[in-house]
């Protein structure tokens, strides 16, 4: 009997200690840029309600044709992060996904949906006013897969001065001859909603003013070393991903302009089962930068 009771408290106990995060699905906040609502899913840490502490931010984008649950329901985003905070792997944070509504986390070349702007000066904004998150570039980070990967890659290095740690995984990063020689129907399936103007363009006709809005590799060539060098940057990729050659291509650029940063290959494929390996890790990345 006297062993029942330890045993009781020590359930009790160690259920006490366990974060119950609070995740809130499918809100919307209304963008005066695109004239609409946009939709975002939000994970609030333990003990979000009952105090009135800041916490760092992470913004966790979602591939092409995902939406703002996505990392919720495919990626088991919430119970990852339970998981890695409860074992303190990572610290409490904030996480907001919002909806890419396939636009590439870009402007729209032609100028009529402006979703990056509307990122950066609408969404931003609108979290740091609704939510107790800590501001600073230090405390404000991206993340995300697939499309949403080359998204972070491109908004955390093109806007230094508000995000301080971007971790990418699998990301929409492609080589000039790739996007040279792409069968048509899948290349303008992937860019109709962000670049009309590459609709119907041929070989090395793709590679224009549009394109190089999008291409994080031109970034990284084109931009400042110094700048590039005040972000944290993580990415990775499967070795059976049809985006490897654009990954391993980006490790390289970074290289040779000096850039640190942290490069992965893993056992994998362009599939949920390497995401969900991939969070734990890019989490622990940006934990540790917060904490830096």
């Amino acid at each position: 009997m006297k062993n029942f009771f330890l045993f009781l408290f020590a359930f009790c106990f160690s259920t006490v200690l366990v974060a119950q995060s609070k995740l809130l699905e499918s809100l919307s906040m209304k963008s005066e840029l695109l004239n609409t609502e946009v939709k975002y899913s939000i994970y609030l840490p333990d003990g979000y309600e009952d105090s009135q502490r800041y916490y760092p931010v992470v913004y966790l984008l979602n591939g092409y044709t995902g939406d703002e649950t996505s990392w919720i329901e495919a990626g088991n985003m919430q119970r990852i992060t339970d998981q890695e905070v409860n074992a303190g792997n990572i610290q409490e944070m904030i996480i907001v996904m919002p909806d890419g509504d396939d636009r590439l986390y870009m402007n729209r070349t032609d100028g009529s949906y402006p979703y990056e702007d509307m990122f950066i000066k609408e969404l931003l904004p609108f979290i740091a006013s609704e939510y107790r998150v800590r501001k600073g570039k230090r405390y404000t980070a991206l993340s995300g897969l697939s499309m949403g990967g080359a998204g972070s890659l491109k908004l955390g290095l093109k806007y230094d001065k508000i995000f301080g740690v971007l971790a990418a995984f699998s990301s929409a990063v492609f080589t000039e001859e790739s996007v040279t020689t792409s069968e048509q129907d899948a290349m303008n399936g992937y860019v109709s909603k962000a670049m009309p103007d590459m609709v119907g363009l041929k070989g090395e006709k793709r590679l224009n003013k549009s394109y190089e809005e999008y291409d994080v590799l031109h970034l990284v060539k084109t931009k400042d070393p110094e700048l590039l060098k005040s972000v944290k940057i993580y990415f990775d990729c499967g070795d059976d991903d049809f985006l490897t050659l654009g990954n391993a291509e980006l490790h390289k650029q970074l290289i040779l302009k000096q850039i640190p940063h942290e490069y992965r290959v893993r056992d994998g494929a362009h599939t949920w089962p390497f995401w969900r390996e991939s969070l734990p890790i890019g989490l622990k990345f940006i934990s540790d930068s917060f904490w830096r």
